[in-house]
């Protein structure tokens, strides 16, 4: 950067402007290339120390390395030389020139390779790495082989190969012993040891049915199941949840798909309307959650709390709140009297004019 003067300076910042409206063809770099105008200038203007004399944006931009230079790594394993004799300078233990003696990782020998000559370990492969960027010295996959994850994918297959034949060992243990097959119960267990060979293996083939239909349904309730932090600082309980809904049952918001049926709240998964109004009762399967929410004891709560005001009205001191154990005390009292005149009142009504029910 050099000091311009007040006529440069004008000269200057009218040329930015016209190159901002479109009305002069942009700057171009030292490789040719045009610099968007609309770059702010603390950008574009190059460092004192980089010795620049023309304009260029090759300090905004990566010139430690590209991003397949961030996939290097270590040759895992690689030896470069293997030595006969012990050298100079050598590991005392193993004989490798890659470590020294403080830092091998090999067993500890009674007698090092430096007094026996023996054993000379193949020097390893040093490599000096350099990552160029941010996301690459920090990235824990880098250099992972993922062929290394199907040993784990052929482990797991080998152990539930072997749960199932120690099954199907126990099933067939169980047959001939005469002990009932589990789900079998004594009448299959009955037939099976009247039936011979072929009963034998019809309820071997039935019982390896159920116990696949039995893991179909574990792995099926796996799915089903709602994972909660235990005792964390982000909250949550111990254990597992069931997901409360079946899922051969229809989700409450496909039940009318119309736009203006009830409103529906995903994120708390509630619709508190009826969806379906007008279909009949006994052919409906949800009718809102107000309807879970006005039932239960719901209804004889309501009935405790006018009551309550009914009395307080009257000048009773009585509060729900306050003391609900004594409003609810006067609201049985309360029934149990008004029972007692419906009764005595039908009693005499009977007595009068007599039952149609006892003619």
């Amino acid at each position: 950067m050099s000091f311009k003067s007040s006529d440069d300076f004008k000269r200057q910042k009218e040329l930015d402007e016209a190159r901002k409206a479109g009305l002069a063809p942009a700057e171009l770099d030292e490789d040719g290339k045009e610099i968007n105008p609309h770059i702010p200038q603390y950008m574009t203007n190059v460092p004192w120390y980089l010795n620049s004399t023309h304009p260029t944006l090759k300090h905004q931009r990566n010139w430690k390395g590209t991003v397949e230079d961030s996939k290097q790594w270590y040759d895992r394993g690689a030896k470069v030389f293997q030595a006969t004799k012990w050298r100079k300078g050598s590991c005392e233990n193993c004989g490798s020139m890659s470590h020294a003696t403080k830092d091998c990782l090999e067993r500890p020998r009674s007698k090092g390779a430096k007094w026996t000559g023996k054993g000379i370990a193949a020097d390893d492969k040093i490599e000096e790495i350099v990552m160029p960027n941010f996301e690459s010295k920090r990235d824990r996959w880098n250099g992972y082989d993922p062929a290394e994850y199907s040993k784990v994918v052929d482990r797991y297959e080998k152990i539930e190969t072997l749960h199932k034949e120690m099954k199907q060992k126990e099933r067939v243990e169980q047959l001939y012993s005469g002990v009932p097959v589990e789900g079998g119960g004594a009448d299959g267990a009955v037939a099976t040891n009247g039936g011979g060979a072929d009963g034998a293996a019809a309820a071997d083939g039935a019982g390896a049915d159920a116990d696949e239909a039995k893991l179909d349904e574990a792995e099926e309730a796996a799915f089903q199941e709602v994972k909660k932090r235990a005792r964390t600082a982000g909250g949550g309980s111990s254990g597992s949840v069931r997901n409360l809904r079946i899922r051969e049952d229809t989700a409450k918001y496909l039940l009318n798909l119309d736009v203006n049926s009830a409103h529906y709240d995903p994120k708390t998964r509630s619709m508190r309307a009826d969806p379906q109004p007008n279909k009949p009762a006994h052919e409906k399967t949800f009718f809102g959650d107000n309807f879970v929410r006005t039932s239960g004891d719901y209804q004889a709560w309501q009935a405790l709390n006018l009551h309550s005001m009914q009395a307080f009205d009257k000048g009773q001191d009585i509060h729900v709140q306050a003391l609900p154990s004594y409003a609810e005390m006067l609201h049985n009292s309360f029934k149990a009297k008004k029972d007692g005149l419906t009764k005595k009142s039908t009693a005499d009504i009977v007595a009068k004019y007599g039952s149609a029910g006892l003619a």
